[in-house]
């Protein structure tokens, strides 16, 4: 059984570091205060993508429907593939449209110490006459686990929670609470959008990572069936922190949509949930596989493709 742990943390305390995401690197380095290194050795993290707290409905393509109130503050049950990536893009697509979709997409930024740090929570005014005059939005830190041996996960509840992210720890920045948690059987899941699909795209949800200053790093290419449109792929250069040494990664930056070219998509997948490429033990190269609809099944109308021979 191939399993993932994820986790949803809540920011108690306005969060100094990378703009878009916590690092896998550095949720890897929060748990190593906290596990023995035996545990630790065999841990995989994915990066951290941040989440508010709102009311939301589950996209179409989701296992579950209908509007819930702070989706993004939990974690709901994962039953298919498109399930694992609820949290996981900075578009909260999930987000309803009559919320303020535009301000919860750009994470608060306030000055703390001459540091510009990400807000643990948005206050947002209302309409006067509103029952009441502001609403406040928490922000939430979502991520996930793997192991390369059986018996280490599920980490414990004591093992996950009051971890701190980012810079300026020594003065309460980056505080987390524990939130939620659950283990998910990757072999278990419905993959029947894939199964049935034609035509796919590939959504690179972290960076992947082309070369690599930190030592015994293999330099990779991008994966073949980005070739032809490498030219097209923009790159970003990125940081790894490592016993206090800084070593520079230049990477395919995350965000993008590329056509899928390989006749294997499941498998795809699998691979691209536990990441590819260099560091992918520390949250780089997790990709998405979307199927798309053909030319000819785009062109029909609503009524067209409902009909029945006969």
């Amino acid at each position: 059984m191939t399993s993932i742990q994820q986790v949803h943390w809540e920011l108690e305390m306005d969060y100094i570091g990378h703009p878009y995401y916590v690092s896998g690197n550095a949720i890897m380095h929060a748990l190593g205060q906290q596990l023995p290194h035996d545990v630790h050795r065999h841990l995989n993290a994915s990066h951290g993508m941040f989440v508010p707290g709102h009311f939301g409905t589950f996209p179409e393509e989701h296992s579950q429907n209908g509007i819930r109130p702070y989706l993004g503050s939990g974690l709901p049950d994962v039953e298919s593939y498109d399930d694992l990536f609820l949290m996981r893009q900075a578009s909260h697509s999930w987000l309803l449209d009559s919320r303020p979709r535009d301000a919860l997409n750009t994470h608060d930024i306030r000055v703390q110490s001459g540091h510009p740090a990400l807000s643990h929570e948005t206050i947002m005014g209302k309409p006067e006459g509103a029952r009441k005059q502001q609403q406040t939005t928490k922000w939430y830190i979502n991520a996930y686990l793997h192991a390369d041996r059986d018996d280490v996960l599920p980490l414990g509840e004591c093992a996950l929670d009051d971890l701190q992210f980012g810079g300026k720890r020594n003065y309460g920045y980056g505080i987390t609470q524990l939130k939620n948690t659950q283990i998910v059987d990757l072999g278990a899941l419905d993959y029947s959008r894939l199964e049935h699909g034609e035509a796919f795209i590939l959504e690179l949800m972290t960076p992947f990572v082309l070369e690599s200053e930190y030592p015994k790093a293999t330099d990779q290419d991008v994966p073949w069936w980005w070739k032809e449109n490498r030219h097209d792929l923009r790159e970003r250069e990125e940081r790894v922190l490592e016993q206090r040494e800084v070593y520079k990664l230049q990477t395919v930056d995350h965000g993008q949509v590329v056509k899928y070219e390989g006749d294997r998509p499941v498998e795809t997948a699998k691979n691209g949930i536990l990441r590819i490429g260099s560091h992918s033990k520390y949250g780089f190269g997790e990709l998405r596989v979307k199927p798309v609809e053909s030319r000819s099944d785009q062109s029909q109308n609503p009524e067209e493709k409902t009909k029945t021979p006969g």
